[in-house]
């Protein structure tokens, strides 16, 4: 994997500093698209979460074997690896993380015929910004940013929609 294709994490220093206080939910974003990539992390780091991206499966494997995540949020068609051999390869070392995925062709004849991914929630692709905080903080079963504050939804938001 090349460093172009990684999409710096928002990392919590501890410090103090203006802007959304960070959550402790770790997010793995993998997408081949870098610009899908990038306002992924964009919107979810303004919803409060702690976001890393990569550029296929096999980074995203790579990823999960180096650090832990409260999620992943993958497509399904990449090179390498697609996100359900991801998926798979995640379930089969009996890791079980939550998995949104989001794709313009959801494999449903996969999904049907292969029992392990039926725990995985689908989002379709493109999602907006608000229905990806939606399925995160549904998925994740709470808001991010502590006290209450407000994260930017579409509306409020001079970010383009995913």
């Amino acid at each position: 994997m090349k460093n172009s294709d990684r999409v710096p994490a928002v990392k919590s220093t501890g410090v103090s500093a203006p802007g959304p206080v960070r959550s402790t939910h770790r997010i793995l974003v993998v997408d081949h698209d870098q610009d899908v990539r990038q306002l992924s992390v964009d919107v979810l780091s303004g919803g409060c979460y702690d976001v890393e991206a990569v550029a296929d499966g096999i980074a995203g494997w790579e990823a999960l074997q180096a650090k832990r995540y409260d999620l992943i949020i993958t497509e399904n068609q990449m090179p390498g690896m697609t996100g359900v051999q991801m998926i798979e390869k995640l379930r089969s070392a009996h890791m079980a993380l939550p998995v949104i995925m989001a794709a313009r062709h959801l494999p449903a004849w996969e999904m049907a015929r292969k029992p392990w991914l039926r725990s995985v929630t689908t989002l379709e692709w493109p999602p907006t910004n608000d229905n990806l905080l939606a399925a995160v903080r549904k998925v994740l079963g709470r808001d991010a940013c502590p006290g209450g504050a407000q994260v930017p939804t579409a509306a409020a938001s001079a970010q383009p929609e995913l």
